[in-house]
């Protein structure tokens, strides 16, 4: 693979959102500037900004060329796939599934602190810190807050929702942590996996070994009912959907607004001298 075809990390699932119907595709709003974008083929371009990867293993040497966390792609896609087309017979076995939902809460959390990551790295760059000083304060930081997030993640009772009765949003933040979000705070944490299904993990009480994955058809996102309001309240660079329609409708919470044209000394605007 080349550089310039480097993976994205949420790349396997954006393919679950790539239209097929005459274009070969992905619709997306672009949350820099408002508009409604089509990004053309596979490969899902649109979605370039660089990660940032610290290792949240507690005992894990830190190493700065490490692209992400170690992921079996086949496997993963397998079971996304799956998951969008509603047919749990077709992820592999509970082996495979379970390893494939780890796989999800990685990339979860690794998107989930990209955005504390790079402030992190900007802040400290305005200090007199050498690179591998700048480095060595970002890993710190980002551990101190999301190691232990993804210790109890490990813990937690997984669901696979699929059949939704409507289609979820996507974005560069898809992971939703409802503890917080909430208000009150709901006990869930969910990643979209397609516009029809939805990756839900709950807090277990256990202190050892995850139970297998569940799979749930669902005519209803019950509690979850806000995951696109929080979708869309997260993102920052690109937000993907199922429909033109639902796009259209974000555009003006990310339009820059458009500023009126002074009057000329005569009173008159430009359009109307």
């Amino acid at each position: 693979m080349t550089e310039h075809d480097a993976l994205h990390p949420l790349r396997p699932f954006l393919r679950n959102y790539v239209w097929e119907h005459g274009r070969v595709g992905t619709r997306y709003l672009d949350c820099t500037d408002g508009e409604v974008k089509f990004d053309e083929g596979k490969k899902a371009r649109f979605a370039a900004e660089p990660y940032i990867y610290v290792p949240l293993d507690r005992d894990a040497a830190d190493d700065p060329k490490a692209g992400g966390p170690a992921i079996q792609e086949a496997g993963l896609a397998r079971f996304l796939r799956a998951a969008q087309l509603g047919k749990p017979g077709e992820a592999g076995s509970a082996a495979e599934v379970q390893r494939a939902v780890h796989d999800c809460v990685e990339l979860a959390v690794f998107s989930a602190y990209q955005r504390d990551a790079r402030q992190a790295r900007d802040r400290y760059a305005q200090e007199p810190m050498f690179d591998d000083e700048i480095r060595a304060a970002l890993v710190d930081d980002i551990r101190r807050t999301y190691t232990g997030m993804r210790e109890q993640l490990a813990l937690f009772d997984f669901t696979v929702l699929y059949g939704l009765p409507a289609p979820l949003l996507f974005s560069d933040a898809p992971f939703i942590d409802w503890r917080v979000c909430a208000k009150p705070g709901l006990p869930f944490v969910s990643l979209p996996l397609g516009p029809y299904c939805l990756l839900v993990g709950a807090t277990s009480g256990r202190t050892s070994r995850a139970a297998p994955v569940v799979w749930k058809s669902a005519a209803a996102m019950g509690p979850l009912k806000d995951h696109n309001r929080y979708i869309v309240e997260r993102a920052r660079l690109w937000i993907v959907a199922a429909t033109d329609d639902q796009l259209v409708a974000m555009q003006g919470r990310f339009a820059p607004a458009k500023q009126e044209t002074a009057p000329s000394e005569d009173g008159a605007r430009p359009s109307e001298q």
